[in-house]
């Protein structure tokens, strides 16, 4: 991992330097926009909808818009005007029961590792958080913006997170009416629940829908269904994908097969690999492999 940023934890007149590194990654399945027709990639431009031309980066502006949907612009210099910090400082405003923390509130999680000079510090932190059962709120400024948090342990580690100011916590705007429970009604739901209790593991739970879209993925290349684009799906600087993974591996497999191959030497071998067993259709290809590499050599 790579340290995002550095400073230290202060409470009282103790403070433990500090490197802060993001806890959590995100592993979402993601797609592209194509042409259905050719698999070409969807491009947008950066159009004006009053005048409906095209936009440069640098004639872009930030506008705030209004409740009655006026458009204030700001300025470089209105924004370098608004209160902002750079302090690289973690400072610790109380510390309260963990109970006490709704996790809703929770944000973002960042791990604290302890720099050489601070690492006895964050020891006797750690270890007083655990003894009291209790977070310690406080408060940081991350990307020129202050933000409160709160420091636990997780596993050894002082995790700290980010949470949301309580005025971006929305209320439920319906009521529930569940009409009169009855005592067997509510002694069933018990038992239910006593039937099914148990320990919290995340390892028992998979992403059944990341693995079925690479199945899917996998089965449709095997097929032939793929569309070979003019431009590579990959442009410098851009997150690689799961498409654009499996991409690269159809390109390597069409490369192992020979891609020289007549059309009707190709619908010959699809027809003998339908008919063929798997472990014959996989000892077929690992025969092209190694000719095509003795081919080369």
């Amino acid at each position: 991992m790579r340290a995002i940023w550095k400073g230290a934890v202060s409470f009282g007149l103790v403070s433990v330097p500090v490197k802060l590194y993001s806890a959590t990654e995100s592993h979402d399945v993601s797609f592209r926009q194509v042409h259905a027709k050719d698999g070409g990639r969807i491009k947008y431009q950066r159009v004006c909808s009053i005048d409906g031309e095209e936009v440069a980066y640098a004639d872009i502006a930030k506008g705030y818009e209004t409740e009655d949907g006026e458009m204030v612009i700001l300025t470089d210099d209105d924004l370098a005007e608004l209160p902002s910090t750079s302090s690289r400082e973690i400072s610790v405003e109380k510390f309260v029961p963990s109970d006490q923390i709704d996790p809703m509130l929770f944000e973002k999680a960042y791990y604290l590792e302890p720099e050489k000079a601070g690492a006895k510090p964050y020891g006797l932190l750690r270890q007083a958080l655990v003894d009291s059962d209790r977070m310690a709120v406080v408060t940081v400024a991350l990307r020129q913006r202050t933000s409160v948090a709160v420091l636990r342990v997780r596993d050894d580690v002082i995790v700290l997170q980010t949470m949301m100011w309580p005025d971006e916590i929305r209320k439920p705007d319906f009521s529930v009416d569940t009409g009169d429970v009855k005592p067997a009604e509510v002694k069933m739901a018990n038992m239910l629940i006593e039937t099914l209790a148990g320990d919290f593991d995340p390892e028992e739970f998979e992403d059944d829908y990341a693995e079925a879209v690479e199945s899917l993925v996998k089965t449709k290349i095997e097929g032939g269904e793929v569309k070979r684009t003019a431009t590579s799906t990959k442009s410098s600087g851009e997150v690689v994908d799961l498409l654009a993974a499996l991409q690269r591996s159809v390109d390597a497999a069409k490369t192992a097969r020979g891609e020289d191959e007549k059309p009707a030497a190709k619908k010959t071998a699809k027809k003998a690999a339908k008919k063929a067993p798997a472990k014959k259709a996989a000892a077929k290809k690992s025969t092209a492999k190694k000719a095509a590499a003795k081919k080369a050599s």
